[in-house]
């Protein structure tokens, strides 16, 4: 969920560039020799010296910029007439960072912000099934970080960016939490069905699977997350060969890169019932499921009915765990 709140801060234009930041970063165990500071209309790149240091100064329009140390990402508030160090081990990242100088407040409140994020969604993870708690949760998160707010020593136009941001999370979460409501009122009850086209070819049904476990993908060959729990499903499949359980992956490519699929199920030796979707994000299937992010997983049990909506990653011990507990 860090991409979310990424995503939702971004830059609104300001004052003149009369002045300058000053920038300064002094990395533990660096992931690479510079940092890349950057918004949708900006972009510099800061190298580090002989000494390890980064530095530099340039001028900026008031706001949020993406700060990538080429493996990890944060957000830093920065505005002209800003001198602003950050100290940071890269192996721990968001825990570690720490920022003196001018802009140190608002910086060391969206550093701790981003902490919170990581809790909060920890924390998520045990009550979500509880849409009371859940919303009780996401409503008490609101008050909490526009409580932060009330240093009369933080910065304004920083503050009104950081309300704006906070109200569009919490209907966001709100949003979301509805949508787990619907997902978690499946469960126990028939699964919208299937007939997709089988790689290895003909089609393949939901029905065909009846009798087993089924363990279902949706991705794309286009999705980054994806691609990325590729391997963790291939070893999934190798623990539970053998197992009353099949392992379906059900790609929401476009049609016109049906070749694509067809190559990269092949490039990448994809096992289990490899399938593809016949009308991508709007197939029934994916529409039934409210699917609009991907990857999703999903769990059916031998009977049809829904065992999971929103089953864990191949790459979350909670899936194995699960599957443990179906199939002993």
């Amino acid at each position: 969920m860090k991409k979310l709140f990424l995503l939702l801060l971004f830059t609104i234009t300001g004052v003149s560039a009369q002045e300058m930041v000053k920038f300064t970063a002094v990395i533990k165990n660096p992931n690479s020799d510079s940092l890349k500071i950057s918004s949708r209309k900006f972009s510099k790149v800061l190298k580090a010296d002989a000494k390890g240091v980064i530095a530099g100064s340039f001028a900026v329009e008031p706001g949020f910029y993406q700060l990538n140390d080429g493996t990890e990402v944060t957000t830093v508030y920065l505005q002209n007439g800003y001198d602003l160090k950050l100290d940071m081990d890269a192996r721990m990242f968001d825990e570690s960072i720490k920022y003196s100088g001018k802009g140190e407040k608002e910086n060391n409140l969206l550093a701790k912000r981003f902490l919170d994020n990581e809790k909060f969604f920890e924390d998520v993870q045990t009550i979500k099934e509880d849409n009371a708690a859940l919303v009780e949760a996401t409503n008490r998160r609101k008050e909490k970080s526009l409580n932060d707010l009330n240093d009369k020593m933080l910065d304004d136009h920083f503050k009104n960016l950081l309300v704006k941001e906070i109200t569009e999370e919490h209907k966001y979460l709100l949003e979301e939490a509805e949508q787990i409501r619907k997902l978690v009122a499946m469960k126990g009850k028939p699964s919208p069905v299937f007939t997709f086209e089988n790689h290895k070819g003909g089609t393949t049904s939901l029905a065909d699977l009846k009798g087993k476990y089924v363990y279902i993908d949706v991705w794309a060959t286009w999705c980054g997350p994806c691609r990325a729990e590729i391997p963790y499903l291939q070893e999934t499949e190798k623990k539970y060969h053998g197992k009353n359980i099949e392992f379906v992956s059900v790609s929401i490519d476009a049609q016109k890169d049906h070749d694509k699929w067809k190559r990269f199920v092949d490039d990448k030796s994809l096992g289990g019932i490899q399938l593809m979707a016949d009308r991508d994000w709007k197939s029934d299937f994916v529409t039934a499921y409210s699917i609009n992010g991907i990857p999703r997983f999903i769990l059916v049990d031998p009977d049809g009915n829904v065992v999971d909506a929103d089953a864990p990653r191949p790459s979350n011990a909670a899936l194995a765990k699960k599957l443990d507990e179906l199939l002993k």
